[in-house]
């Protein structure tokens, strides 16, 4: 996949944007959060104990309105010596001490007495002060039960429940049935453990309420729990009275001397706060929750208006992106499709330029470049032809081929006269190799004939060095009718004896031999000269694979191996291969592979074979 330079920009613009607006979102959200976690807290943690010790300073205070009564000699005679029969001053007494305490506190619903002498029973509901009655069954209570049988508790707090009648002595409606929370007090006769009495005071949750609903807002929750887990209050009321189903309750009642913990579980996800309330020999505990999603709404609601912020601020710089990429890039697509004009020779230049920028000096450098090469070939390039052709002309006017072959020709013939017939099979060859190196009509021949140029270069070798010179041909027949490029074999030969056997020629073997493989054919030369070695030979592969042009002046073979390749690349590209391998003192080998079908178009030629 490309990536144009449009492409490239807006995404370099949106990631611009998007990671500076992005993590100051998520770093605004995270700070938000670690200060709401410190400050709620603290303010949580610093309002629980005030509503501690507010709580425990009025349960104190209900708990202990019993102990009032132990400085008021004349009731505390009562209760030591019983009130007696008919004694209407006893009766007076308890009234008076019913009607003290119950006036006290404006929460108290009910109020209970048990006088333990005589077994007495008296009751003020609603200020209705109920006649005197008889308890025989006292110690059913469950509450006096466990005062009468602990020493050391002298008051107990009975959970909400709903009101109930002492003994039978209140009458109380049932639609006047509300929830109250009873304290139990053990009356003594101090010094000594001896139980004077009891009494029980009812309450209603109005003073409870006003205290604990200054300790939680919307979406908290706040509860009251006794050690044996029933819900003292609850800001749900339908839980008031029932036991806590809550598994973090457990949690709380183990982990009496922190403050608060992180929940995360199905039942609950957030913080909770709590302390220990100590109302005389009762614990209680009580506990706020927190959920997560209450306690960072802000953070979320702050989080939530720079996403606002930042999406409209994207949409903004994604539309200025767009017209700024078009903007910059629409000229260089226009320079794109003249430079292909260019790459297919058509070099002309037909778009405006606008601007005075980088992309405005690219285009008029491009335009003076095409103009530059128009001149260049309308010049330079025609003038070399000319000067090329003419010294041609001149070589050709120097050396007349028909001359050099009528020479020949009567060499020939005078060798035959003089019965040279060697003579005049060298002179044969010579001259067949002129006649087809300076054929210049023909540019791809017949394998067969580079074959047949080849023989006769060998031939006049082999007059020369006779013995020493070994010569052997393994030519496949069906090779011999494939187009070639000519001049492609003879200079491979050659090149055995300028380097090969440039020191001698003793026992020289020169071996050809071709044949077609997958499509292509394949010939190779492998003479037993003195080879090179692999640092040589890596030299010699790179200079042939080298694509530079000879400077003029430069020397160089006419036909060598450097110009076999370059030619091979001309007309095949990447289908034809020069390999070269070399074994030091030993052998040198040049394998050439070219296609048997000649690529459309290339070279000037079309199809498989002429």
């Amino acid at each position: 996949m490309k990536w144009g330079i449009r492409k490239k920009l807006m995404i370099f613009l949106l990631l611009a944007t998007i990671l500076p607006f992005g993590t100051g979102i998520l770093l605004t959200y995270y700070q938000t959060i670690k200060n709401i976690n410190k400050e709620s807290l603290s303010y949580n943690t610093e309002l629980m104990v005030k509503g501690r010790e507010e709580l425990t300073t009025y349960l104190e205070d209900i708990a202990l309105i019993s102990t009032v009564l132990y400085r008021y000699t004349p009731f505390m005679n009562v209760l030591t010596q019983g009130v007696g029969e008919n004694n209407k001053d006893n009766m007076e007494e308890v009234r008076r001490v019913l009607a003290y305490v119950y006036n006290s506190r404006s929460e108290i619903e009910q109020m209970h007495l048990y006088i333990n002498k005589g077994r007495d029973s008296f009751t003020n509901y609603h200020s209705r002060i109920s006649g005197r009655g008889k308890n025989q069954t006292i110690y059913l209570h469950p509450y006096y039960r466990k005062l009468e049988q602990d020493k050391t508790n002298y008051s107990l707090i009975e959970p909400p429940h709903t009101i109930y009648s002492y003994n039978g002595l209140s009458i109380i409606p049932n639609s006047e049935k509300s929830t109250v929370l009873s304290f139990h007090n053990k009356i003594r006769n101090v010094p000594s453990n001896d139980i004077l009495g009891f009494m029980s005071i009812d309450i209603n949750l109005s003073k409870i309420n006003g205290i604990v609903n200054r300790l939680y807002k919307d979406n908290e929750n706040l509860s009251i729990i006794n050690e044996n887990g029933t819900i003292i209050y609850s800001s749900n009321k339908a839980l008031i009275g029932e036991k806590s189903q809550d598994e973090w309750v457990y949690a709380v009642q183990n982990n009496p001397h922190q403050n608060s913990m992180n929940w995360d579980r199905k039942d609950f996800s957030g913080v909770i706060f709590y302390e220990n309330i100590a109302v005389q020999d009762n614990s209680w505990y009580m506990i706020k929750s927190i959920p997560y999603s209450s306690l960072y709404k802000s953070a979320k609601e702050t989080a939530y208006m720079n996403t606002i912020i930042a999406l409209v601020a994207l949409i903004i710089v994604l539309i200025i992106t767009i017209i700024i990429s078009f903007k910059i890039t629409a000229p260089i697509k226009v320079l794109i499709d003249n430079m292909k004009k260019v790459e297919q020779g058509i070099f002309e230049t037909d778009f405006e330029i606008r601007g005075n920028d980088e992309i405005g000096m690219l285009g008029r450098r491009f335009k003076s470049m095409v103009l530059q090469i128009n001149r260049l070939i309308d010049q330079e390039y025609k003038l070399q032809l000319e000067n090329k052709s003419a010294q041609l002309k001149v070589l050709q006017s120097q050396i007349n081929p028909h001359f050099l072959y009528n020479s020949f020709q009567s060499i020939g013939t005078l060798a035959l006269k003089m019965k040279a017939i060697p003579v005049y099979s060298l002179l044969t060859s010579l001259s067949d190799m002129m006649r087809y190196s300076m054929n210049m009509r023909e540019e791809m021949v017949l394998f067969s004939q580079e074959i047949k140029h080849t023989k006769s270069y060998l031939g006049l070798q082999k007059q020369r060095f006779e013995e020493e010179l070994n010569i052997t041909m393994n030519i496949s027949p069906d090779t011999k009718e494939i187009f070639v490029p000519k001049m492609i074999l003879q200079p491979i030969v050659e090149n055995c004896f300028k380097h090969g056997f440039s020191d001698t020629m003793e026992d020289a073997t020169i071996s050809i031999c071709s044949y077609i493989k997958e499509g292509q054919l394949i010939f190779s030369v492998q003479d037993n000269g003195r080879g090179v070695k692999k640092e040589k030979l890596e030299v010699i592969r790179k200079g042939l694979y080298r694509k530079e042009t000879m400077k003029e002046g430069k020397e160089q073979d006419s036909i060598g191996l450097k110009n076999i390749y370059d030619r091979l690349q001309l007309y095949y590209g990447e289908q034809a291969t020069l390999v070269m391998e070399s074994v030091e003192n030993k052998e040198f080998t040049v394998m050439v592979r070219i296609p048997v079908s000649l690529q459309e178009g290339v070279g000037g030629y079309e199809g498989t074979n002429r």
